[in-house]
């Protein structure tokens, strides 16, 4: 390990991005504010979608688009806004539409089976990076090498202590620290290991802890919300390690200002006041 690599876990601040962080210029457009994908499960699986897509684009993406299986499709067209829908009939198709974003999140919601497989594999021939989440996680649990051989270092994945298990197996018993960057590493990619305090590991041995984890984000679909976040940042050309730092951060003021009673659709429009004092 390389000596200027801290040995211990950074606390994760603002300090560590902020400098990085994507804000619009005056001259700004949205195409350069980046564009975000967010693949949507069946038909009666579109909500996680939804609320990833929500979330990149409140965090600052300038275009977002649910790509969707062409029978999620008519679900998804009358709760759509601002987030645009485009529907995909194979592989082949979802990498066309996926072939000029900056970024794309895949796995909430996506379905435990081959063709989450293959709508990953189909996405790694994009130049787009990517923000594995939920099932294109756990579909994996056995073959976790086939998931590495198929991201690079731009790349995040989002797990749980779960869905860590499934793909590192025993881990976790080094410790949540150790495990996270031996996870890292191992996937050649940032990897988040969510919980009370959120980890976030690079694959050349940096670790952040992030100090500000809420109870409130105990919820369903909150981690769909922070795989929206961070693919927005991606979208927005912001370095992976400080995007998915940036994200885990912002995710948990948002939840602390909601408090409690918050569900996971509450966070996405908490953002605008976080990221004023951010900026601010």
């Amino acid at each position: 390990m390389s000596r200027d690599i801290p040995v211990e876990a950074e606390t994760n601040h603002p300090d560590l991005w902020r400098a990085g962080f994507p804000w619009p210029r005056a001259d700004s457009h949205k195409h350069a504010r980046g564009r975000l994908g967010v693949v949507s499960g069946g038909p009666f699986r579109t909500g996680a979608a939804r609320l990833a897509a929500r979330a990149g684009l409140r965090v600052g993406a300038g275009l977002v688009r649910v790509l969707a299986p062409r029978d999620a499709a008519p679900i998804l067209a009358p709760t759509l806004e601002a987030v645009m829908l485009d529907p995909f009939h194979s592989p082949d198709q979802l990498a066309d539409l996926a072939d000029s974003l900056d970024a794309v999140v895949i796995g909430p919601a996506a379905g435990l089976d081959e063709a989450t497989v293959a709508n990953l594999e189909a996405l790694q021939t994009t130049g787009a990076a990517l923000v594995v989440d939920a099932d294109a996680l756990s579909v994996f649990k056995g073959r976790p090498e086939a998931l590495f051989d198929l991201i690079d270092r731009d790349d995040v994945l989002t797990p749980h202590e779960g869905e860590f298990e499934r793909l590192f197996p025993g881990l976790l018993d080094q410790g949540r620290e150790a495990a996270a960057r031996e996870a890292a590493r191992r996937a050649g990619c940032v990897v988040i290991l969510k919980g009370h305090e959120t980890l976030i590991a690079a694959p050349d041995g940096r670790l952040r802890l992030n100090p500000n984890g809420s109870p409130w984000l105990a919820t369903a679909g909150t981690g769909d919300v922070l795989a929206g976040m961070i693919g927005g940042l991606l979208a927005q050309r912001m370095d992976s390690f400080d995007a998915a730092s940036a994200a885990a951060w912002l995710h948990a003021e948002a939840a602390a200002a909601v408090g409690p009673g918050l569900i996971a659709e509450d966070l996405p429009d908490a953002l605008p006041a976080r990221l004023r004092a951010l900026r601010g």
